[in-house]
């Protein structure tokens, strides 16, 4: 898995695509837990749960069945609770990106059994051709050491980096857009 530092980094840079000026602080932090909420199926190694099982790491809640209900419900929860300015169905897009974002970055790690991306339709695990991220620990005491260490540069490089360029070209793409109407 990418760390949960890295996955939430993901989501706000997704959220780039949706930024609007009057949007709640609050979609962007749901965005942040959203991509990183998948990993509550980690929980299960305290509880013996075969990796590999339909509720193992990687399994069910990396699906984009689990991304797509994460995001209706996050939706639903922002909708009751926030300003009218959140548009549904834009907010369900970037919620489901958000949470989608964490399996495609598990998949193009260099270890673990892949990602069940089809799940509950099938537990078939899946790794991208391309996987240069290296695998963070699940536990917090073995990320805070020199390969923790090693594992953020190594994701610095291949998510943050691109993030940012992306996330700067977006941003510069809009305020093309806006000049340009803003003159015709």
């Amino acid at each position: 898995m990418a760390s949960a530092f890295t996955h939430a980094f993901a989501a706000l840079g997704i959220g780039t695509c949706f930024y609007k000026p009057n949007i709640s602080k609050s979609v962007w932090i749901a965005g942040m837990l959203c991509a990183a909420l998948p990993d509550i199926d980690s929980i299960g190694f305290r509880f013996h749960i075969p990796y590999a099982s339909f509720w193992g790491h990687r399994g069910f809640t990396h699906s984009l069945v689990f991304a797509i209900f994460l995001a209706l419900v996050a939706t639903a929860l922002i909708a009751l609770c926030s300003r009218p300015e959140n548009r549904p169905a834009q907010l369900f897009l970037y919620l489901f990106l958000a949470t989608a974002s964490h399996g495609v970055l598990d998949a193009m790690t260099n270890g673990g059994l892949g990602v069940a991306f089809f799940s509950p339709f099938s537990n078939h695990r899946y790794f991208f051709p391309f996987h240069p991220i290296q695998v963070s620990p699940i536990s917090v005491s073995r990320f805070f050491s020199p390969k923790g260490l090693s594992i953020l540069q190594s994701e610095f490089l291949w998510v943050w980096v691109p993030t940012t360029i992306f996330s700067v070209a977006v941003l510069f793409l809009r305020k093309i857009k806006h000049h340009e109407a803003a003159t015709t």
